[in-house]
């Protein structure tokens, strides 16, 4: 790793135009893939395929940009293509070797979430469909109800970003919740948000939705301010919210800055290429050539702490999980969303809206503050090409 990376918990450098160029070139990669996921999230669709699709189109993508600047720039996948169906919360990336990989069908609610970096500034993002909705054929009852609802609830929260507010991590908390309270559906308890930076997934200040009472008492709450990165993550239920992790294998890990030397050969191999591929992005060990000797080497790299993994968390089977994520910047201008895509509302039918008002007028606020709105436009880098 070169001597000019950050290492995470430090704090995260200015939000200048070079940074910001990259996160929004990370961005754009990021949302082009998704919209490219989301048209061929069809009847029929194999899960695994997909998810191949979307990591293979990173890679190609992020290769082609940013390659004046210097050779050694590292760029490529920030979150590997993950498709979670129905009551399955996040995290399904399946391997070419698993039996009884997911096929869509017409009705299945459906999570992408999937992201890039350019020189570790990472954009990630996930949208939630219903396969085979239009508006001939609308998403009603509960699925309309959490998909519309989390939503609202993403928007509602990143307007609580804003730094002239001087608000606080717990405030957007508190905004998640009461936008689920409006559609009677409930936060997937114990999910966090996170600052972001280069290379780094888990700066100083995160973001807890629907805390349990020893998380809220332990819980530090920080006021959000200028220059700052973050990727907001929101997840609500049509259930109780009580996640548990599946009986379904792990295949998503990223490294941790642990030093331990490992006894196994598979393991030291499996370690020194995901370290040279990926750094410390979250990867799937299906991208690795043998599938027998990565989920060989990955177990002692586990249980000694080198990798972390995503488990795969599910809600009960009867019920159904939404998911959006963006990553947004806060500057001068205001709250700058760099990946994350528009929702189309005209497919759903949710039977209940937002009464509330003062979630109403925060959600009808501008992200930019009106003052900088026209100098921002002017200062605002173009994506290169």
């Amino acid at each position: 790793m070169p001597e000019d990376k950050q290492v995470e918990g430090d704090a995260p450098e200015v939000l200048n135009d070079n940074v910001i160029n990259k996160y929004i070139n990370a961005g754009q990669i990021t949302n082009d893939v998704l919209k490219e996921l989301i048209a061929k999230a069809v009847d029929g669709a194999n899960v695994l395929e997909l998810c191949t699709y979307g990591d293979n189109r990173i890679r190609e993508l992020t290769s082609k940009t940013f390659n004046k600047e210097k050779k050694d720039l590292e760029k490529g996948i920030a979150m590997p293509t993950c498709i979670s169906v129905n009551n399955v919360v996040c995290h399904y990336s399946p391997l070419k070797s698993d039996p009884d990989v997911r096929v869509l069908h017409n009705g299945d609610v459906v999570k992408i979430d999937l992201g890039a970096h350019i020189d570790g500034y990472m954009a990630t993002a996930a949208h939630t469909l219903v396969v085979g909705a239009s508006k001939e054929e609308k998403v009603k009852d509960k699925k309309a109800n959490v998909i519309v609802a989390n939503h609202h609830a993403i928007e509602a929260a990143i307007r609580t970003l804003q730094p002239t507010k001087k608000l606080f991590t717990t405030d957007v908390t508190k905004v998640i919740s009461k936008v689920a309270d409006q559609f009677k559906v409930t936060p997937i308890e114990s999910m966090l948000s996170h600052q972001i930076g280069r290379f780094d997934h888990n700066g100083s200040k995160e973001i807890i939705q629907n805390p349990t009472e020893e998380q809220a008492s332990k819980h530090e709450k920080k006021q959000f301010a200028e220059n700052e990165a973050y990727i907001i993550d929101v997840f609500l239920s049509t259930g109780d919210g009580k996640a548990k992790v599946s009986d379904m294998r792990t295949t998503v890990y990223r490294k941790n800055d642990i030093v331990y030397q490992l006894k196994m050969k598979h393991a030291r191999q499996f370690f020194s290429e995901a370290v040279k591929q990926y750094n410390n992005m979250p990867f799937s060990l299906r991208s690795f050539e043998n599938e027998v000797q990565t989920k060989l080497g990955v177990v002692e790299c586990e249980r000694h702490g080198l990798m972390q993994p995503y488990g795969i968390l599910v809600e009960r089977e009867s019920e159904y999980v939404a998911q959006f994520k963006y990553t947004v910047l806060l500057t001068a201008a205001g709250i700058l969303k760099v990946a994350g895509l528009p929702f189309d509302d005209s497919v759903y039918e949710p039977e209940l809206t937002i009464q509330d008002q003062e979630l109403v007028t925060l959600l009808k606020e501008p992200l930019k503050l009106k003052k900088a709105k026209k100098e921002a436009e002017k200062k605002e880098p173009e994506p290169q090409k």
